[in-house]
């Protein structure tokens, strides 16, 4: 599908600087931008790009002037990348597999119901006492475990298991080879130096619009319930134990783990492999860096932590550019230590 340059700005609530009436038919990265593209620039790094780019248009923010002649045409926003977000959702709806109906074979459970205008995939498994939401898609080979409840629209894709008693909210979606409430890690010492089971009987619950990435596990409460809130954003290969609790619009990025008790706040964001103790309570806003490891509750809001073992981001990088730079301190110490 074809578009002018002056429509996708009216989408996007911003103004053309250039030809309203170039069509662009693509979505691309402005370094790799052909004829037909449409990309954009948020992050100054890639600016010189603009300058060479293909594309037929990009989008920019609203304050920025160009040093020299552009060859595209440029769409002007309050922030690009939030625009951009925007444009790639709209495409995505455009482009969507509008699925519908029951694949067979499929398998329903006994008291358990399904909305209207769902879709159940071949091979897909409902267990007994489910309750599923309207518009809600099961994609082939899913699982859906006993006493489940799932929200409106949310989309479960193929190879994700969601566990007996768990709670799915609305426009939830959780992507391929995902568990959603497997046992939590629960392991009593004896006597005798063996480990006995704890049973784990409580439950999961996800709020409203929570994204949960392949190959994620978020395991089930001892008693209670794992709970993580509305808004939430998690990445694929990240460990979330029992009885945790994220808290709203909160962000973790892959192959984060979160041991159990541990509650975070709200607004959060966890990078790449950061690694938290349990029974711990992060506060609201709380930014922790890549491969940190927290074994302390962080209780000021807004704070930025860094390192292993985690401490202020300021304060972690004053000490790193000394440890680095030990080994020439220590042989100026020992020149000096020669003219005592």
């Amino acid at each position: 599908m074809e578009f002018t340059v002056s429509q996708i700005a009216e989408l996007l609530n911003g103004t053309v600087e250039g030809d309203g009436t170039t069509k662009v038919s693509r979505l691309d990265k402005i370094q790799e931008g052909t004829t037909g593209g449409v990309s954009f620039l948020s992050n100054m790094k890639y600016e010189p790009h603009l300058y060479t780019t293909n594309s037929s248009a990009v989008i920019i923010a609203e304050d920025y002037v160009p040093d020299k002649a552009l060859s595209t045409t440029l769409i002007k926003v309050r922030n690009p990348y939030t625009a951009f977000t925007q444009l790639l959702e709209a495409y995505s709806q455009l482009n969507k597999q509008h699925l519908s109906g029951v694949e067979e074979p499929s398998f329903i459970g006994e008291n358990s119901s399904m909305g209207e205008n769902g879709y159940r995939g071949a091979f897909s498994y409902i267990g007994k006492n489910c309750k599923i939401g309207q518009e809600v898609i099961l994609h082939p080979n899913s699982y859906i475990g006993d006493n489940v409840q799932v929200g409106d629209r949310t989309i479960i894709h193929s190879g994700a298991r969601i566990c007996k008693d768990s709670v799915i909210g609305n426009d939830c979606e959780i992507h391929p080879n995902t568990v959603i409430g497997a046992d939590g890690f629960g392991f009593a010492p004896q006597d005798d130096k063996t480990y006995k089971g704890v049973p784990q009987l409580g439950n999961v619950i996800l709020e409203d619009h929570v994204s949960v990435g392949s190959n994620t596990t978020i395991d089930c409460a001892t008693i209670g319930s794992t709970i993580i809130r509305r808004g939430v954003k998690i990445d694929n290969l990240v460990q979330i134990a029992h009885n945790v609790i994220i808290g709203e619009n909160t962000v973790i990025a892959a192959q984060a783990g979160i041991s159990g008790s541990t509650e975070i706040g709200k607004n959060c964001i966890i990078a790449g492999q950061a690694g938290l103790v349990g029974h711990l309570k992060i506060a609201d806003n709380t930014i922790i860096g890549a491969n940190t490891g927290i074994s302390k509750s962080i209780t000021k809001p807004g704070r930025t932590i860094l390192g292993y073992m985690g401490f202020e981001m300021k304060d972690f990088l004053k000490s790193y550019s000394i440890f680095k730079n030990l080994p020439s301190l220590q042989e100026k110490i020992k020149e000096l230590e020669k003219k005592q």
